[in-house]
């Protein structure tokens, strides 16, 4: 993998090429930084060779600390993204990671609200769920974010959703 920088894009890094590798999961640091401290949501992004690799995360947060959220879907974005076989061990030099820590979403009343560089989106109708994060390169409108969240979750374009936005810190 290259050279990362931030801890929690170290914590992610480490944790994928101990499991591709030796199927074992990595231990929380026993020296947590004030980011790893916090509960949230995590999304870790995989990318290679400026394509999507691997995107998994959760919303709100299932562990205890952001720690736990990255060591878990770390995992999960390199071993069980349905869109993409596992990644492999000879793959792991190549990989560019990030790490989304999320803000707790917030319900908005339109789409008016919504602004794709700096808000995440979830749209929601029943049980079905789509989110898309923020400022990804070829979502420059408010409609195509929406569309694409929707086309995740199920949801036909007219259908009446309720839409909730969040901010994201993204580390490198």
């Amino acid at each position: 993998m290259k050279t990362q920088h931030h801890a929690l894009v170290e914590l992610a890094a480490r944790t994928i090429a101990e499991y591709v590798r030796e199927g074992k999961t990595t231990r929380k640091p026993t020296s947590l930084t004030p980011e790893m401290r916090q509960r949230a949501g995590v999304f870790v992004s995989l990318h290679k060779n400026d394509e999507l690799r691997g995107c998994i995360g959760t919303f709100q947060p299932t562990t205890p600390d952001v720690a736990e959220e990255v060591i878990q879907n770390a995992i999960h974005a390199a071993t069980r993204d349905p869109r993409f076989p596992p990644v492999r061990s000879n793959e792991l030099s190549q990989l560019e990671i990030s790490v989304d820590v999320l803000a707790s979403p917030e319900p908005v009343q339109s789409a008016a609200d919504l602004d794709p560089k700096r808000y995440g989106v979830i749209v929601e109708a029943g049980w079905r769920r789509g989110l898309l994060l923020p400022d990804l390169e070829g979502v420059d409108t408010v409609e195509y974010q929406l569309d694409i969240a929707r086309r995740k979750a199920g949801i036909a374009p007219h259908e009446p959703v309720q839409l909730y936005r969040f901010e994201v810190t993204r580390y490198h």
